[in-house]
């Protein structure tokens, strides 16, 4: 093939152009490179690129329903495989690729976006490389191993103000936060002298924009249970060191919902710069604090807009609305202020610059299962009996006593002092002779995935533990009655992943999984009994010990399944004194890890 003899000013130009395109792409890549290291853009593009390979796996829902059916059957001789390294701290319902793309407004993209089941794939959460048993309760509130969860972001941001730094193997946790650097416990002295901290008074406590929960820690040598709550955000995985330590925590963002909580559950609800807007949208997000907030209770808020720079109207208005609902301000101390919920009925005027006015009658204040906000104050009256602070006994009294609340169902007092006696007997059963380790240094995190009153966390009172009372959406609402009694729980539907990172939970319990998952008053199945064991299998750590009571023939399927989710299972008679057909299974899950990249 003969060449092209080119006038040399033609090929000096073209060689320019090239040289032109050639500089072009490499400052292209350059500032690409800068994007991906130094910006935000990076981890989001990151998180991204791992969800879609988490998600590229078991991608044809035939060949998972095939797998779903074999491992039902026990046909499936192999454990299920595990998923990619980078899912180690992998949310379902929190996944940072398909939330951005949904609306931002009112932080709808941060709330529960959960994928269809068949979207989901069907695989085991491993442990991040160098995962060690967590370190026990109560060391575990102010150290950790940094291997378990190796997030440096907010020790190199937050270390200045207390909150966590790195020291050698571990992550070490001084007890400070944004408001508080010197500390919660110096702090929570402050909060003593306008409420009462100490005297079993208060005993339920919601802590809004939790950071790494240290305040909610702290409270607990008070006798105060405080939930902390966080959204999944640019800090990375405050929530999961929250859980890490020991804290009762778990994830959630206020925005379009209600938050998974019955009325009138908290004694104490606190904000410490957690920059939720509460006067935004005609003061719908403080409505919802008010719909949470017990009567008689207290609200605490610091950092902004408190006597904050800059912020005066959203200053005035936080006071405009509370005076509309006639709390008391207490105290003003510096960026902190404290208000009393006032004991009775709302007194909300006819007139107010909000345009407030109180919900109708019809609504029902502790629906809050994907439940949009109202911009409406709910009614007290809608609760019958007494549920107000100063009203119910004190902790640790009102553990044991019957609230009005139980009158949900029928003969609810006495099937309230039935099923308190019953798990009396059922956990000393487990301690004696199945010999769980329920009350040492090896559980501390609890979930009870059927909770109805509250009944099994009652009887671990003595232990040191705590435990996530869930109660299914689609039953009674019992929750109501778990927080009377001074005990912490949310609403879940076991058909959806829960709100929590991989590796949660110490001990899972769960009184008739079947029931879980079937439509009620049905014999057919919303949902299968696999993909929820791999789900249990997630917020379980190592070695972590699971009890499911159920008939013989719900038994033998799960301990088909535990086989096939790596657990070792056990099946066991019920305690003598309980009647039925019950079997008690228990299962260790299994301490794996995946090949490391040099085998």
């Amino acid at each position: 093939m003969g060449h092209l003899n080119l006038p040399a000013s033609k090929r000096s130009s073209r060689q320019c152009r090239l040289l032109d395109l050639i500089s072009a792409a490499f400052f292209g890549i350059v500032i690409v490179f800068f994007l991906l290291v130094f910006t935000p853009l990076g981890d989001s593009l990151a998180a991204s690129g791992r969800q879609a390979l988490l998600l590229s796996t078991n991608a044809d829902p035939k060949q998972r329903h095939r797998l779903v059916t074999l491992v039902e059957l026990g046909q499936h001789h192999q454990p299920i495989e595990a998923c990619p390294a980078e899912a180690v701290d992998h949310m379902p319902c929190e996944d940072p690729r398909r939330n951005s793309q949904l609306s931002r407004e009112m932080n709808f993209y941060r709330e529960r976006h959960c994928p269809l089941p068949e979207e989901t794939p069907l695989c085991l959460i491993p442990p991040p490389n160098g995962y060690k048993i967590p370190v026990p309760w109560p060391d575990s509130l102010t150290k950790i191993w940094h291997d378990n969860m190796p997030h440096n972001k907010i020790a190199d941001r937050k270390g200045h103000q207390g909150w966590m730094k790195l020291e050698g193997p571990h992550f070490i946790f001084p007890g400070g936060g944004t408001m508080f650097p010197d500390g919660a416990i110096q702090y929570i002295e402050k909060l003593g002298q306008y409420i009462p901290i100490s005297d079993g008074i208060l005993r339920t406590a919601l802590d809004m924009g939790c950071g790494v929960a240290s305040f909610g820690g702290y409270l607990l040598s008070k006798d105060i249970l405080a939930m902390s709550f966080a959204p999944r955000d640019s800090h990375k995985s405050q929530i999961q060191f929250a859980l890490e330590r020991g804290i009762p925590a778990f994830v959630a963002m206020l925005g379009t919902r209600r938050l998974p909580f019955p009325a009138f559950s908290f004694d104490l609800m606190h904000c410490s710069r957690c920059l939720i807007p509460f006067t935004a949208y005609n003061a719908t997000y403080f409505l919802e604090v008010d719909r949470l907030l017990r009567p008689g209770g207290y609200l605490v808020i610091s950092g902004p807009p408190v006597q904050w720079a800059n912020q005066d109207k959203e200053w005035a208005d936080l006071q405009a609305v509370t005076r509309a609902l006639c709390y008391e301000l207490i105290a003003v101390d510096g960026n902190t202020a404290v208000w009393k919920k006032p004991a009775g009925e709302s007194c909300l005027p006819n007139q107010n610059e909000f345009g407030l006015e109180l919900c109708d009658e019809s609504d029902d204040a502790s629906d809050a299962w994907y439940y949009k906000l109202k911009k409406c104050v709910s009614r007290t009256s809608s609760v019958k009996g007494e549920f107000a602070v100063g009203m119910i006994p004190k902790w640790p009294d009102r553990l044991t006593k019957a609230p009005a609340r139980a009158t949900v169902m029928r003969n609810g007092i006495d099937v309230f002092e039935a099923d308190t006696r019953r798990w009396a007997r059922r956990v000393a059963y487990y301690k004696n002779t199945l010999n769980l380790k329920l009350g040492t240094p090896a559980v501390r995190n609890v979930m009870d995935m059927n909770a109805f009153f509250g009944g099994f966390a009652a009887a671990l009172k003595s232990d040191p533990v705590w435990v996530m009372n869930v109660v299914p959406a689609r039953k009674s609402s019992t929750l109501s009655v778990i927080f009377d009694r001074g005990l912490i729980g949310v609403y879940h539907d076991w058909c959806e992943p829960f709100s929590t990172y991989p590796r949660s939970y110490d001990f899972i319990h769960v009184t008739g999984i079947e029931s879980l998952i079937k439509h009620q008053g049905s014999t057919k199945n919303r949902c299968n009994m696999v993909d929820l064991m791999v789900e249990m299998d997630r917020m379980l750590r190592p070695e972590g010990i699971v009890v499911v009571r159920d008939s013989p023939e719900v038994i033998e399927k799960i301990a088909r399944i535990a086989h096939a989710v790596r657990w070792t299972a056990t099946i066991h008679e019920k305690e003598a004194e309980s009647h039925g057909r019950e079997k008690v299974l228990v299962a260790t899950k299994n301490f794996w890890q995946l090949p490391s990249a040099s085998n």
